[in-house]
């Protein structure tokens, strides 16, 4: 019996996917539920497990796009798995057998001698050849003075490059096509620039009373909860709480309407093996300190194995992203539309700071929000911002209710 493998709808929206990759080959032995390739959504990477084991016929390329409900391969199911066949994974590649050298002929090291011995036009003396790969400058690209042609000293002195000349360096290029994910990343990033009135603004925050927390608590909290206590959780948390002070920011524009929420999801940008992605933490405002970093870890770990499905990436209200820990010191941040705002934080680097009239040495991180001003003030961003400030920088307060053994759960 045929099976005609069709491909399944990644979810609501998606029309199309592209063949990213084959796991296996034309007329392989497949297993019911080995993963047979990787497409790619505009959303998500996904695996394509076959159906049914049997020998598999391939109707797609890799690159290909295909719409939802095609099909994209054949499986052969009457077809007997062959004895003692080695799975495609398990193949060792053929090594090559070692090229003996030939030797060289007694009339070509002659010759060679001989060659090295006659000054012909484009050579270089000893001397003209030191210069000339000071200034990087090939013989071949100096007209030499000398007898038969020999580049002088007084030559390679002379000599000069013009910038738009090569100079034997490597020029290559290549090419190769965008996966479907970065087209449509590339697609919303361009739209939002395009289609909203995108301001930054900016402060600092003093992470001192956090680093304090987390060097008295940490090991207690691993070793009870089984998670790290990051910095996504007191962001996440203090987002949580500003956005509950000023709901605009927790809005969309649909239309000629303002959608509102009374609930928080919030997208945390990770960089999987695919790219940028954004999975999404449902309720965080139910959430607690061990709650925020179970789900982090959970996200994460499913982003960088690929696992990510397209409904975790969807229905975001406000976005965190944290380029610090790839060393960003300071950026404006791109809304993730429809949302209206997104906050970026920064690397953490020790700065002199004015406490109390005297000057102290403390860890500052810059934050950033960018957001849509066709909703969200001036005045209500800048606030914003100030309320997530003043959470980070006295979070037994603001975060914990005064009461810290509880607010992480010990």
């Amino acid at each position: 019996m045929i099976l005609e493998m069709k491909v399944p709808s990644p979810g609501e929206s998606i029309t199309e996917v592209e063949i990213a990759q084959w796991l296996v080959q034309d007329g392989d032995y497949v297993e019911k539920d080995q993963a047979i390739a990787e497409v790619d959504s505009d959303k998500a990477t996904l695996e394509l497990p076959a159906e049914a084991s049997g020998i598999i016929t391939l109707k797609a390329e890799e690159g290909d796009a295909v719409a939802v409900g095609e099909v994209v391969c054949l499986i052969d199911t009457s077809a007997e798995k062959p004895e003692g066949e080695v799975p495609a994974k398990e193949k060792a590649p053929e090594k090559e057998s070692p090229k003996k050298e030939e030797p060289k002929s007694k009339t070509d090291s002659n010759s060679n001698k001989a060659e090295t011995k006659t000054y012909a036009t484009g050579t270089a003396s000893p001397a003209a050849k030191k210069i000339l790969a000071e200034k990087g400058v090939e013989a071949s690209q100096v007209s030499g003075s000398g007898k038969d042609g020999r580049i002088t000293k007084d030559d390679a002195v002379n000599a000069s490059i013009s910038m738009g000349t090569p100079t034997g360096g490597t020029r290559g290029e290549s090419r190769s096509k965008l996966s479907m994910l970065r087209r449509k990343v590339a697609e919303r990033l361009v739209s939002a620039k395009n289609e909203t009135a995108m301001l930054t603004t900016f402060n600092e925050v003093d992470m001192q009373p956090i680093f304090d927390l987390r060097n008295e608590y940490k090991e207690t909290f691993k070793n009870k909860h089984g998670v790290g206590l990051g910095f996504m959780s007191f962001f996440t948390l203090a987002v949580v709480r500003a956005l509950k002070l000023f709901p605009s920011v927790n809005s969309m524009i649909d239309g000629k309407e303002m959608i509102s929420y009374d609930f928080c999801d919030i997208s945390i940008a990770v960089s999987g093996p695919k790219g940028l992605m954004v999975p999404v933490i449902r309720n965080a405002e139910n959430l607690s300190f061990r709650g925020v970093e179970a789900e982090v870890k959970r996200l994460a770990l499913r982003a960088r194995d690929g696992q990510i499905t397209v409904d975790e990436m969807t229905g975001g209200t406000f976005t965190i992203s944290n380029g610090g820990v790839f060393g960003s010191m300071l950026s404006t941040p791109i809304i993730n539309p429809p949302q209206s705002g997104i906050l970026g934080m920064h690397n953490i680097l020790e700065r002199p700071v004015a406490i109390d009239g005297k000057v102290e040495i403390r860890p500052i991180m810059y934050v950033a929000l960018s957001y849509d001003h066709r909703i969200i003030d001036g005045k209500e961003s800048v606030s914003f911002l100030v309320a997530v400030k003043e959470a980070l920088e006295n979070p037994k307060e603001f975060l914990m209710d005064n009461n810290i053994k509880k607010a992480l759960e010990l």
